[in-house]
């Protein structure tokens, strides 16, 4: 056997993980949602293939381009987030493989990824995802960089930040948050390879496009960020946007515990404190700016990886502990579900809207509260609406004389999706 290579059981294990990964992303979503609004805003871009958009860049829109030639259909549009979800997984194995962490190590970061608002993350069609999965590839391959000292960990670094950049402009918070962070540690000496600098054209040239589009349009992602300041980001409380930091990963906080206390104080994790310190860094930025508290998400796979690792040098041979911390981690994720998957229907969360209340999941982003939670809500009623449209298109004897007038883009996306006369409607 090759030295570099695994063990048979690591890889099914592996395996496994990923699959339940797939499995749990359509079992654990109630049947009686549909699509959610943001979704048939993506799926629609698929119809008008771009450099950009408005309010995203154009990554996206070639994935719905990819859905749509697999047939449009519900089970590939959850697939694809599902599978970036699967990826991140990958990676943090990776890493936790890395950092020469164990078969318990790489169980434990998988679970922990599972047992966290990732496995919600992943049910829907957004940018998100892929922005997750990206920002965990770009802290591995500067691992690997850091640690090796090979050019080509540079350019995989530079491909996942374009890509990431193409996904959702959110990456340049990441960017923001590395830069000092990098500087003040002795890893600063990679501002003296010039691979670095051929691997940020590269990324320039991948981005370009994007950039191009954005400059010939006057750049409407600036006026889309100040509305998105005058109208959602107004309500958001950065007391609630750490608060929500601890309750996206309160069923594994004791690995993200783990984490991030090894990176601070753990000898063997001294020379890549420069991750921890981009974490901070980061965390700032995005609370000065009043960000969304899940823009922060893609800060925690590699955190979670180094205290899966540590962790597990912890709990060798500690028995006891490694089953309490599983049984912990999965329980309490168990016990938690009805407030992080959407299995319960409409009816069954307004007879337990006390439970979804207290955790501030009723609260929308009007800053009020209503009786379902606003993704939930945003799930509801896009068929019943298309057809009524059906029904009343069908009524005009002069159809080229009819204009589909929608409020937003969820509505003018569902019409599209749903509609037997989606060349009427363009």
């Amino acid at each position: 056997m090759n030295k570099n290579s695994k063990p048979l059981p690591e890889y099914f294990c592996l395996l496994f993980f990923i699959l339940l990964k797939l499995v749990l992303s359509f079992l654990l979503v109630n049947s009686v949602y549909e699509l959610h609004r943001d979704e048939y805003l993506h799926l629609d871009q698929a119809n008008h293939l771009a450099a950009g958009f408005t309010s995203v860049p154009p990554l996206t829109s070639l994935f719905s381009w990819l859905i749509k030639a697999l047939g449009n259909g519900f089970f590939f549009v959850k697939l694809f987030p599902a599978l970036f979800g699967a990826f991140t997984i990958v990676f943090c194995w990776k890493i936790v493989d890395f950092l020469k962490g164990g078969l318990l190590a790489k169980c434990l970061v998988a679970v922990a990824c599972l047992c966290s608002s990732f496995l919600r993350l992943n049910t829907l069609y957004q940018p998100n995802s892929f922005d997750v999965l990206a920002w965990t590839a770009i802290f591995y391959y500067l691992l690997k960089y850091f640690d090796k000292n090979e050019a080509r960990y540079l350019y995989y670094f530079a491909f996942f930040t374009a890509l990431g950049f193409l996904n959702k402009y959110n990456i340049l918070f990441l960017l923001i948050g590395l830069l000092p962070a990098i500087l003040i540690t002795s890893k600063r000496k990679i501002f003296t390879d010039k691979h670095l600098y051929f691997a940020i054209l590269f990324a320039l040239l991948i981005i370009s496009p994007n950039v191009i589009w954005q400059i010939n349009h006057h750049f409407p992602v600036l006026k889309h960020m100040k509305i998105l300041q005058e109208t959602q980001l107004v309500h958001v409380n950065r007391i609630d946007f750490f608060i929500g930091q601890i309750l996206f990963f309160i069923n594994s906080i004791f690995i993200l515990l783990a984490g991030i206390g090894s990176l601070i104080f753990y000898k063997d994790f001294q020379k890549h404190r420069w991750v921890i310190l981009t974490y901070l860094f980061t965390i700032i930025v995005f609370s000065y700016f009043k960000a969304k508290d899940y823009y922060a998400l893609g800060l925690y796979p590699v955190l979670l990886a180094f205290g899966a690792v540590y962790s597990g040098r912890f709990l060798s041979k500690r028995y006891t502990l490694t089953i309490l911390l599983f049984a912990f981690t999965i329980g309490s994720f168990i016990y938690l579900m009805p407030l992080i998957m959407p299995v319960y229907s409409p009816d069954q969360i307004v007879a337990h809207h006390k439970r979804f209340e207290r955790v501030g999941m009723l609260s929308w982003e009007d800053g009020k509260n209503h009786q379902l939670p606003q993704d939930y809500a945003d799930m509801q009623g896009w068929k019943e609406m298309a057809k009524l449209t059906d029904m009343a298109y069908q009524r005009v004897k002069d159809k080229s004389a009819v204009l589909v007038r929608a409020d937003n883009y969820g509505q003018a996306g569902a019409v599209n999706y749903y509609s037997k006369y989606k060349s009427g409607f363009v």
